[in-house]
């Protein structure tokens, strides 16, 4: 019998993160997800290169793909260097990549990266959300109601 998953998920040195993911959609659910990638990608990124701010993930032929993710060269990397904005195939068990595939066909909903990091094992990871984009006057609804809690903490700090 499997293991329950954690809701939070073991980070241990965060490399890239896409802060504008969670005010442009509304985040149904989060997978951690393996990534396929190459010595000299594994080495930039331990470096602390990469970007996921345009990026996204879709699914193709029962595979989890990250598309458009940016990870410069190496720069000691000569001849076997990678090529910087390649697709990348994301690991994940079937049963996600049906849940995943699922949603986004029949749902509208979009998969979004969030973050890239490695885990205390030292893999790399993505955080990958199931997503529903947010309408203008939802992210301004979302941002008085950040505001609001900023506000609400900032009083019980003073007053309590």
């Amino acid at each position: 019998m499997a293991r329950p998953r954690h809701a939070t998920f073991d980070k241990k040195k965060i490399v890239a993160e896409n802060r504008r993911a969670r005010f442009d959609y509304a985040i149904e659910e989060t997978f951690e997800a393996g990534i396929a990638l190459t010595g000299t990608e594994v080495k930039s990124l331990r470096g602390g290169e990469g970007s996921i701010a345009e990026s996204y993930a879709e699914v193709k032929d029962d595979q989890a793909w990250l598309i458009n993710s940016n990870i410069p060269e190496f720069s000691h990397g000569n001849r076997f260097n990678h090529e910087p904005k390649r697709p990348r195939k994301l690991l994940l068990h079937g049963r996600e990549i049906e849940k995943l595939f699922g949603a986004v066909s029949r749902q509208g909903m979009t998969l979004v990266p969030l973050s890239i990091y490695f885990n205390s094992q030292g893999r790399a990871k993505v955080e990958l959300a199931l997503a529903k984009g947010r309408k203008h006057h939802d992210k301004r609804e979302y941002e008085k109601e950040k505001d609001w809690k900023r506000e609400q903490g900032r009083l019980l700090r003073q007053h309590g």
